[in-house]
């Protein structure tokens, strides 16, 4: 029997990344090949005539699994019944701009679009924010829904987590989907910590170590956690525009995961309400593994982390609480 559509909520859909990850949503990338879904696509009222672009591109493309498409800049009408949200739409830091603007422009867009998610969509909705500051619009977003749970509100750092992987494959020239179970830890930021301390690889001889097979510690403490953590920066230098094919890959990698399941095994990283596991402050959104199974994710537990780790997971949350304490002073 068919199943019934899923509606998805994108936010700042006539974006770049908006206009990257429709197509892929309508394609069945992010709910798989025999899930009809509804898109429900929000923008800003002057971005109305490209919205409306967007989904004639999207009528035009004939997509079997879409079975509709809403197109409005009315938060109420966007949000009405839908089961996942993914809320790419964000105020970007502009030059000149001092961090307190920025995150004073999002808190007062992620507090209106939580009270309309809030009050109009469908029960046990999942959030996915992906727009930046996305750990602490997160966690505004929660703030401001109290009804929806804390464990369906999460931000996107798989794309770090797949970039972490990519440079992984690419050092030892192997597939990239023989690399699993690195960590994104923290902040969707450059304080982020790639761990590959539990990664291991797939070889014709068993599962082996990252850092056994990369034989260079220096590389891996150093210049792989800068280039993962800089990777954003560096894309911008070179298309003079942010990466939004990946982000738009990745966000439909992390919704997929935790609708459908991890593989046995294999765990990925997750921007999560923290309980305290591995010592960090509760209340954060902060990336940790997760497995996820039956719709619901949950943080691996009792990996073993040595005194280097231990100073970039402090140093990351302490990051976060800093934006943390600057967003809740916006509200004030």
């Amino acid at each position: 029997m068919a199943k019934e559509p899923v509606r998805v909520l994108v936010t700042g859909a006539a974006g770049q990344i908006g206009y990257a990850l429709v197509p892929m949503i309508a394609r069945g990338v992010m709910l798989g090949p025999d899930q009809p879904v509804i898109l429900h696509m929000l923008d800003i009222p002057p971005a109305a005539e490209a919205l409306n672009g967007v989904k004639m591109e999207l009528i035009d493309a004939a997509f079997p699994l879409l079975k509709g498409v809403v197109a409005t800049t009315d938060v109420v009408e966007a949000c009405t019944g839908v089961n996942i949200a993914v809320m790419v739409g964000g105020f970007p830091r502009k030059e000149g701009m001092e961090r307190k603007d920025v995150m004073s422009k999002n808190v007062s867009i992620y507090k209106a679009q939580a009270s309309a998610l809030e009050k109009h969509a469908a029960a046990n909705c999942k959030v996915l924010v992906v727009a930046n500051p996305a750990n602490t619009n997160a966690l505004i977003l929660k703030e401001f829904a109290p009804s929806i749970p804390e464990k369906n509100i999460t931000c996107l750092t798989r794309l770090d987590h797949n970039r972490a992987l990519g440079q992984v494959s690419e050092r030892l020239n192997v597939q990239v989907s023989d690399v699993k179970n690195v960590i994104i830890w923290g902040n969707h930021s450059s304080s982020q910590y790639p761990d590959v301390n539990h990664a291991t690889v797939k070889t014709p001889s068993g599962e082996k170590p990252v850092r056994e097979l990369v034989k260079d510690d220096a590389w891996l403490n150093g210049e792989f956690i800068t280039t993962v953590q800089q990777r954003g920066a560096a894309i911008i230098k070179a298309r003079k525009l942010s990466s939004a094919l990946s982000a738009a890959s990745s966000a439909c990698d992390h919704i997929r995961d935790w609708v459908l399941g991890t593989p046995e095994g294999t765990w990925v990283s997750m921007g999560v309400y923290s309980d305290g596991s591995y010592n960090v402050p509760a209340g954060l959104i902060y990336s940790f593994p997760v497995n996820c199974r039956n719709g619901e994710w949950t943080i691996v537990q009792e990996l073993g982390i040595d005194a280097f780790s231990r100073k970039k997971l402090d140093a990351t949350a302490a990051e976060l609480s800093e934006e943390k304490a600057l967003a809740y002073s916006c509200l004030s």
